[in-house]
């Protein structure tokens, strides 16, 4: 085919410089907090909704929230961590519930 660029026939293997760095991006903890307003019901559903968790897991997660103060759902990349993180506060904003997560380096 005219204009079409050739491939090399063989990639080139990643350094071992190139996967260290790879393994070096930390991954980030998804933390609930507790509050004295939001519903248990609204943090079960987000559990599930935003989280994949199944309904048992989501209630004891739910209740470590409301007895420790908060609760480690989840550990993502950062771009990951930084989403669930807005997800989590607009559905909150959207049900008028002053809920928040924090995220930190695993």
């Amino acid at each position: 085919m005219k204009g079409s660029a050739t491939l090399p026939a063989v990639l080139p293997d990643l350094s071992e410089e190139t996967e260290s760095k790879i393994e070096e991006i930390p991954p980030y903890k998804v933390i609930l907090l507790d509050d004295n307003v939001t519903t248990m019901e609204f943090v079960v559903r987000i559990l599930i909704q935003l989280f994949g968790k199944d309904l048992d897991t989501a209630q004891r997660l739910m209740i470590e929230v409301h007895t420790q103060g908060a609760a480690h759902v989840a550990t993502l990349s950062k771009e990951q961590a930084e989403l669930k993180q807005e997800q989590v506060h607009a559905a909150a904003r959207a049900e008028g519930f002053p809920f928040r997560c924090v995220i930190e380096p695993a």
